[in-house]
């Protein structure tokens, strides 16, 4: 659970004249958007910014939908507190299989990190975060070490963590099934098989009230604090799994409050 300085800090946050009310918060961005290679990103950030940390946001859609425009309140939230926000694409299945998206992943991250400081951002203050498969494919990469130097991680929402453990678990149907349909390959794209052995950045594991979420959630994150890793857990059982993404950066969004204490507590 969130522990007793995140909460003083939530509650602050939460207490704060932010830019990000409503009645302050500006538009909704234009990006610019950037062709890093196997697909292209959309960059949100202010005019005239200099060294701001970067949120890096990868979308879900069970590994085979969604693009990098579907981003809800994020970029207005996130540049109204000081951040750069980055949205990518990423090759969907069945063009790209899950290995093959998470070297997109790194692709992207790997373009951000070498250019986001001509659009305002400090590469060395980038937060990774992704939703339900963005949020696998975040966990993996991170994990695994294919985010040099990241700072951060926000997990939100999904039961991929460990498919051998999602599989005993009675949790490899329906789109798990379909996507991870090859036992043989759950050990290398299951984020807990890279977590054991060392430190890892701070990490922010929210979960909704989806099926298995929580449970997986919480094992994971009990790995993570095994190794000495900061985590922040974020109990979202009042979400779905849809709601936990879409109302990030909305007012009065428990979520959102929680998040960003977890951010300005690590790069800001």
């Amino acid at each position: 659970m969130i522990d007793r300085r995140s909460l003083i800090l939530t509650s602050v946050v939460a207490m704060l004249p932010l830019g990000a009310s409503a009645a302050r918060r500006p538009r909704q961005p234009a990006p610019k958007t950037f062709d890093y290679g196997p697909a292209k990103l959309d960059i949100y950030a202010p005019d005239g910014a200099t060294g701001l940390p970067v949120v890096f946001f990868v979308h879900g859609g069970t590994w085979q939908f969604g693009k990098r425009s579907q981003v809800n309140a994020k970029p207005a939230f996130l540049l109204a507190n000081g951040f750069c926000f980055v949205s990518i694409d990423y090759r969907m299945l069945p063009e790209a299989d899950v290995a093959t998206q998470a070297g997109d992943v790194e692709k992207a991250y790997a373009y951000v990190r070498a250019n986001i400081a001509q659009h305002g951002g400090d590469p060395d203050r980038i937060v990774g975060m992704g939703h339900s498969a963005g949020c696998h494919l975040i966990a993996l990469t991170g994990m695994r070490g294919g985010l040099p130097g990241v700072a951060a991680l926000i997990l939100d929402d999904t039961r991929a963590y460990d498919l051998a453990a999602l599989s005993s678990n009675g949790g490899m149907v329906r789109a798990y099934a379909r996507v991870f349909s090859d036992p043989t390959q759950w050990a290398a794209l299951s984020p807990a098989s890279y977590v054991d052995g060392h430190k890892h950045p701070p990490t922010f594991i929210a979960y909704s009230s989806a099926v298995g979420r929580g449970e997986a959630s919480k094992a994971f994150a009990a790995r993570l604090r095994a190794t000495g890793t900061k985590v922040t857990v974020f109990d979202g059982s009042a979400y779905t799994h849809m709601s936990i993404n879409r109302d990030f950066g909305e007012d009065g969004d428990a979520l959102t409050a929680a998040a960003l204490a977890f951010l300005k507590s690590t790069v800001s």
